[in-house]
């Protein structure tokens, strides 16, 4: 406990506090790179299904696309958009475009053509990188054609397969490209790639950004967070702090799509700085995950807690051999309890829950990887970390002893700020004894032995005649009982209470209870304000494009653009 900010604030001392500022310097990305390559060049990088590229090569491609991005005229501090899956053209693109001092704009695969649109035109991305693939290339022409993108470079899947991968794509599944139609404002990307060495930029680690990191938008409309060099070399290094497994044999599974900030630090940034392998995956398929983590002998896998339930449900999961597989990583979502204790018992690995934010560069707390950990809790900070606990009603002061708050947040992985957002700014942060916090937006306790437990999301909180309902327990409650398979809980109107909560699950397959019988048994196990008035059954609950339930779509879907 750190008494200089009251009993709200916590910091945890994984090594000596002297140690942070030493731990911490402000270093570039490229810089990052840099050192791995110079002292693993000849490790392997990426594995893509099956085929391998090397530090060295990464770095050659990467200098050559800084170089070309110089020749296009992108200076320092213009937007690059990344609109790619998990490919290791993304490695080398995302490199590339930090090494010439541009801004890297992430694109989720899955926008829509408006998605796409409207934060292309938000961030000013002047040059677009993409596949030839159905579900990318026609939009980003598209927008190029209705935006003011400058430039478009479209990578061709088939060249980064394997050969016999890639003759199979030419041959067999020719629909799983499109032609690329070269023209002034699209090429292909080896001719976005000069012939030498980019022209060296300097960067300033603590202000110059490198990341525009849309936040998902499931409280609202998206926002761009921005993230300097520091903040992500500062995530990458508090993240491999912790890893008892840091600078041994290091294998993550990259499933976790790399245009989210959970895999962008937890699997791209913190391996690059370890020296470590990762085995991409364009997309999550159980099956496929199995069989490659089984292939490349994975240590590490990152996921949320959907992923680890596929796992689980895929039939291949009893033939697999998770033997080299030290630890998992659940983040997103709240990890079940009967997922966490399914999955450690099928896989010999151990599952720690985590936490973190779009704002943060990635992550803030999670359990200890080795040693005790607290089921339902997002463990300590990370190295360096302060949280404290703000009051819900008024964030100006901290939350009374003993009673859950506001989450607030201060680190050197914490955003500068939103893009072109001044009041959403104001809003984001509050100022205690000269330092700036970030208000996350959740509510949280902290025990005395600084184990965070995240209650449930500020906005989301039911007003139940006075009282105040959290869902996410609501939820905890009813995922006990064995016919529930999912859960999502909201606030209904009541015309008496003023909200009501209502429980929208999905069974398990061999459920035989019905609505009725549940309910009777979920409202005998909680208070009187938190009782549902009604569970609804439905096939599926709405996520979002990482897995994570959404509760903003299903809000839309059941009652429009009314607010409840």
């Amino acid at each position: 406990m750190d008494e200089r900010n009251g009993p709200a604030a916590w910091r945890m001392s994984y090594a000596h506090p002297s140690s942070w500022e030493r731990e911490f310097a402000p270093l570039a990305m490229p810089d990052m790179f840099a050192a791995s390559v110079a002292s693993h060049g000849e490790r392997v990088l990426a594995d893509f299904l099956g085929r391998t590229y090397t530090y060295g090569q990464i770095d050659r491609e990467a200098r050559r696309f800084a170089a070309g991005l110089q020749s296009f005229g992108i200076a320092k501090g213009d937007r690059v958009g990344l609109y790619l899956p998990n490919v290791p053209t993304y490695l080398a693109a995302y490199f590339g475009a930090l090494m010439c001092g541009a801004v890297v704009v992430n694109f989720s695969p899955l926008y829509s053509r408006s998605e796409l649109e409207v934060q292309v035109a938000d961030s000013g991305t002047r040059l677009l990188v993409t596949l030839d693939v159905p579900s990318l290339l026609p939009t980003a022409e598209r927008v190029l054609r209705e935006s003011d993108l400058e430039l478009l470079v479209v990578a061709r899947l088939g060249a980064q397969m394997p050969f016999w991968q890639r003759l199979g794509l030419s041959v067999f599944r020719r629909d799983e490209t499109v032609p690329v139609q070269v023209s002034a404002d699209v090429i292909e990307w080896p001719t976005a790639l000069a012939d030498h060495d980019p022209d060296p930029v300097d960067i300033e680690p603590l202000t110059d950004l490198a990341l525009l990191q849309y936040t998902g938008g499931t409280t609202g409309t998206p926002k761009g967070a921005m993230l300097t060099h520091q903040n992500l070399t500062a995530n990458a290094r508090q993240i491999e702090c912790i890893d008892p497994h840091a600078h041994a044999r290091d294998v993550i599974m990259g499933v976790l799509p790399f245009f989210h900030v959970f895999a962008n630090s937890s699997v791209l940034n913190r391996t690059i700085c370890n020296g470590g392998m990762i085995a991409m995956l364009p997309r999550f398929r159980p099956a496929a995950t199995l069989s490659t983590l089984e292939r490349v002998k994975a240590t590490a896998m990152p996921g949320v807690p959907t992923m680890f339930q596929a796992l689980l449900d895929d039939p291949h999961v009893s033939r697999t051999d998770f033997s080299h597989l030290f630890t998992c990583i659940s983040g997103g979502a709240p990890l079940p309890a009967g997922v966490k204790s399914d999955f450690e018992r099928s896989t010999g690995a151990k599952l720690v829950e985590g936490y973190g934010l779009t704002e943060a560069a990635g992550v803030v707390a999670t359990n200890p990887f080795d040693g005790p950990e607290r089921v339902g809790s997002i463990g300590h900070p990370l190295p360096g970390t302060d949280l404290r606990l703000l009051d819900k009603d008024d964030p100006g002061k901290d939350a009374p002893t003993d009673e859950a708050g506001e989450l607030a947040v201060s680190g050197p992985q914490v955003m500068a700020g939103y893009w072109n957002r001044p009041e959403a700014d104001r809003a984001a942060f509050v100022e205690r004894n000269g330092k700036r916090w970030l208000r996350t937006g959740d509510i949280a306790t902290i025990d005395e032995e600084g184990y965070v437990r995240i209650v449930d999301r500020a906005k989301d909180m039911i007003a139940v005649g006075g009282f105040k309902v959290f869902p996410s327990q609501v939820e905890a409650v009813l995922l006990e009982h064995p016919d529930v398979r999912e859960a999502m809980v909201l606030g209904v109107p009541d015309a008496y209470r003023g909200e009501s909560p209502r429980a929208y699950v999905v069974l398990q397959p061999a459920a035989s209870a019905g609505t009725d019988e549940i309910a009777e048994w979920f409202n005998a196990r909680v208070g009187k304000h938190e009782r549902v008035d009604q569970i609804v059954v439905r096939s599926s609950l709405p996520r979002t494009m990482v897995g994570k339930p959404d509760r903003k779509a299903l809000k839309a879907e059941l009652f429009g653009a009314v607010k409840i």
